[in-house]
């Protein structure tokens, strides 16, 4: 593993403890900040809109300026809006730092092409995996402690050592190198535009639904687990603890895998949150629910993984952008219904979600036969 790869799982490492102890709580302190679930819903859809429009401009500005600036940028952005959260004293402040916060997400792009560049003679679904899995290492720390101070001291003190981290995980960060830019980048983006086939396409297409349909249930679900079946801070932290272990699980194991055959089990092993959370009576369904949502970042890898077999690296930022883009409108939309849902029947968010689920499942499984036939007949002619 090259040096700049181990800085960042460092300081990701470090992100992640202070990520896991306030992210997945977020909705709960909304609601003891005056809102109610309707609320709730609008605001983290509302919240999320700048994350559609922040992921392009980022992938591009990575391809032709280099990766490095624009990572350090969102780092930079997430301290400053997590001390905003901390010392926020109204729903509307914090509303306006938790969007900020949520426009960091723009790292996304910049970052899955550095760490591209930066891999070595690692497959890119491996190197993706690797990353986000120590994050999420971190991420299994962060929530137990977030669950244990929010019940003894307050969610707002949360927010406080939350910002400590993330300042500590800044300064790991400025520690890595420059990546050279790709000479060819702007000569061909501007005479050849941004141009991909119909797989990038229906790549995205298929993302975006997955993406839909596994977020649905997750953005009210502390709220479902606390008013609906009595489960405590301290629980909901062990149970998000478990969901980051999950994570790395699935990982490590799904990183190893062709990517279309990863983004297939991934989305069925996500897709099982729901039913387990829909159906379970004690805290043993619950953590196996939180332990199957892992599946959920890892259809993100595994569709950006696929995304760079079909882009030339010149373009590899702007190709990401543009899949981080997709996944946040969907990330923006599914909370708006989850919602309403909630609003007339707290359970029902679980059942539409497999529906989808079990859709977008068929539909994936039918493109990557399609894809192998494709390449299949391909390397068949002379």
């Amino acid at each position: 593993m090259s040096r700049d790869l181990i800085i960042t799982c460092v300081s990701l490492l470090i992100w992640g403890i202070g990520e896991g102890m306030f992210f997945e709580f977020r909705s709960l302190y909304l609601e003891q900040l005056g809102a109610d679930p309707v609320a709730i819903g609008t605001i983290l859809s509302v919240t999320s809109i700048l994350m559609i429009f922040v992921h392009i401009p980022a992938g591009y500005l990575s391809d032709r300026i280099g990766r490095r600036g624009v990572m350090w940028a969102a780092w930079f952005l997430g301290v400053l809006s997590t001390w905003l959260m901390a010392f926020a004293g109204s729903l509307t402040l914090f509303a306006i730092g938790l969007g900020i916060y949520r426009t960091t997400a723009f790292v996304s792009a910049p970052m899955n092409s550095y760490v591209t560049a930066a891999r070595g003679k690692m497959r890119v679904a491996q190197a993706m995996t690797l990353v986000s899995a120590m994050y999420n290492v971190g991420a299994i720390l962060g929530p137990t402690i977030g669950g244990l101070v929010g019940e003894q001291l307050g969610l707002g003190k949360v927010y406080l050592l939350a910002a400590v981290l993330f300042t500590l995980s800044t300064a790991v960060i400025l520690n890595i190198k420059a990546q050279p830019v790709q000479p060819s980048a702007a000569v061909e983006q501007q005479q050849n535009g941004f141009r991909l086939g119909k797989q990038y396409w229906l790549i995205l297409g298929l993302f975006f639904l997955a993406t839909f349909a596994l977020f649905l249930p997750q953005s009210l679900a502390p709220n479902f687990l606390q008013n609906e079946r009595g489960v405590s801070l301290a629980q909901m932290g062990r149970l998000f603890s478990i969901s980051s272990i999950g994570v790395v699980v699935v990982h490590l194991i799904f990183g190893q895998l062709d990517a279309g055959l990863g983004f297939i089990l991934s989305l069925l092993t996500a897709g099982t949150f729901s039913a387990l959370l829909w159906q379970g009576t004690g805290m043993g369904g619950y953590a196996l629910g939180y332990f199957m949502l892992g599946g959920f970042r890892t259809n993100r890898l595994m569709a950006s993984a696929k995304v760079q077999e079909m882009v030339a690296e010149s373009q590899m930022g702007l190709a990401y952008g543009l899949l981080e883009s997709v996944g946040a409108a969907a990330v923006m939309l599914s909370p708006l219904l989850a919602g309403y849902l909630y609003d007339n029947q707290p359970a029902a968010m679980y059942p539409v979600s497999l529906v989808l689920v079990a859709g977008v499942l068929i539909l994936s499984v039918v493109f990557v036969l399609w894809q192998r036939r494709k390449i299949g007949k391909a390397t068949e002619q002379p």
